[in-house]
Parts: structure tokens; C-alpha cells; sequence
């Protein structure tokens, strides 16, 4: 078997490398922080009850949609193959990076199966049919086209042709379908982000150290820097980079005469009628 070549090897590297900073991100959402409530969610979690007039009903207790949005706009590059952390694309990476060993290949081979049976269009768990007694329309949407019309249609894109098949089911059932596979999504991300790291500690992947410590998220959305500010008329030149020095016509500001305080605004005279 001929061997690879360097750059072959840098690009698979390289699309791992933007896989782990992805995971880790989705690593970090608030949803994940209860790793069992997370897989459980992912499961489709609802109630059957028997009412006290013997009405069967399910109850579902989903996050609020917030926070599954932001959890849906972490996970949906992992669902496309074009982008450079689609999960798809990262496991062809890990295959070709770990071809040699065969325990890696049976991981990757179960877990390609799994993500194509959980991410493509079709029924998965169940459909839903809907009707109008009044005009005799009927529609029906396997719970995965309704998931992603709620990911494309309503939240990361505006597709209207997506909008537009699932309208007859409205948003909440778009939305019920979408949980479960943004969850599993995230926990398919997680787990192959740990094995990534457990491969990088037994030295099989060589990634850059940095991918897997660098920030992704922000702990904090408050700052305050020391800042030196400089006035010029209007029209100077700015300095020609960062490392470049200010000309003479930037003077330090000395504190004042840049607040222009704001007349109030005069109350209108009463008019007579």
C-alpha cells in the first residue's frame, strides 16, 4: 500500500482539528451539563396517562426553545458534509488517520451507521397525519423532515419551502420532533470528541495541542481594559497597522472636550383647543 502523502495526512488532521473546537463548544451548552438528562432527552422522553374519563394522553417536558435553538445552532454544521467539522467528514478523517487499527475501525464503522440512521429524512420513531374535516386536506411528515424543518425552516435558516410543507403541523410539533435530535446530535459529538482525546493522549492523532484548550466559549460577556485614547481633526490618517506609531497630529486626549452634553428635550407647550 503506497503511504499517504504529507498534505493528505495535514487535511484530514486539519478537519479533525475544526471537528474537536466545534465539540467542545457544544460540550460546553448548558444542556450538556446533565450528561444524563441529555441522553435521556435524546430518547424522546414522554408520559402515557390514562385520564379519569379514560382518555389516553402523552405529556411531553421539553427545555424551553431558547436554549434548544442555541443548542441547534452549535450542532447544525456537524449535519452538513461540506463543512469543514461535518461529523461525517471528521469520522472519514479518523478512519483514514487510524486505518491501522482495527478496534478504532469497528467504533467508526457502528458509529457512521448510527449517525446516517439518526440524521436522514425519513421515519425514525414515528409519522404525523394531520387533516381538515372542513376542507379534506391531509398532510403527513416523518418526525425527522419535521425536525429539520424546524432546524432549517425556523430556526438556523428561514427555508420557506421547508416552512411552508410542515405549516399544517404548526410549530410545536415541528419543534417536539427537533429535541430529541439535537440532543442526540450533541451527545454523537461529545462522545466522538472524547475518543478524540483519548487517541490524542496514546499519540495516535497528533493534533495541535491548542485545539483542545483554546477558548470556544465565553465564561464572561463583561470587560474593562486600560485604553489610551488620542484625538485628531477630522480627515487624519489613521496609523497604517497596530504596530505602527501615531502621528504627530494624534494628541492624547487629556480628559475633556469629548462629552457634549444632550439638551433635554423641551416639554411642548400646551395648546389651546
Amino acid at each position: 500500500m503506497d503511504q499517504p502523502s504529507e498534505e493528505v495526512i495535514a487535511r484530514q488532521r486539519a478537519n479533525l482539528e475544526q471537528f474537536v473546537l466545534r465539540a467542545r463548544r457544544i460540550e460546553a451548552h448548558s444542556l450538556a451539563a446533565d450528561w444524563d438528562a441529555l441522553v435521556s432527552l435524546a430518547s424522546d422522553p414522554h408520559k402515557l396517562r390514562i385520564s379519569e374519563d379514560g382518555q389516553t394522553r402523552i405529556r411531553y417536558e421539553f427545555p424551553p426553545e431558547e436554549v434548544v435553538e442555541s443548542a441547534a445552532a452549535r450542532v447544525r454544521p456537524l449535519l452538513l458534509e461540506t463543512d469543514a467539522c461535518g461529523y461525517l467528514k471528521s469520522l472519514k478523517a479518523l478512519t483514514y488517520l487510524c486505518r491501522s487499527e482495527p478496534r478504532d475501525k469497528a467504533w467508526l464503522k457502528a458509529a457512521r451507521a448510527e449517525w446516517k440512521a439518526r440524521t436522514q429524512e425519513g421515519a425514525l420513531g414515528y409519522r404525523v397525519l394531520v387533516g381538515d374535516i372542513v376542507t379534506g386536506d391531509t398532510a403527513d411528515m416523518a418526525d425527522q423532515e419535521l425536525a429539520m424543518a424546524w432546524i432549517y425552516g425556523d430556526v438556523v435558516h428561514h427555508d420557506t419551502e421547508r416552512r411552508q410543507e410542515a405549516d399544517p403541523f404548526g410549530l410545536s410539533a415541528r419543534f417536539r420532533a427537533a429535541v430529541p435530535l439535537v440532543a442526540w446530535v450533541m451527545v454523537a459529538a461529545i462522545e466522538l470528541l472524547t475518543f478524540l482525546r483519548f487517541l490524542q493522549g496514546e499519540g495516535e492523532l497528533a493534533l495541535r495541542p491548542e485545539v483542545l484548550d483554546t477558548e470556544v466559549i465565553l465564561e464572561s460577556t463583561q470587560w474593562e481594559y486600560p485604553v489610551q485614547i488620542r484625538t485628531a481633526p477630522v480627515g487624519t490618517a489613521p496609523p497604517a497597522d497596530a504596530l505602527a506609531p501615531y502621528s504627530e497630529a494624534w494628541t492624547p486626549w487629556s480628559g475633556t472636550g469629548l462629552v457634549v452634553p444632550v439638551k433635554p428635550a423641551e416639554e411642548p407647550e400646551p395648546r389651546e383647543r
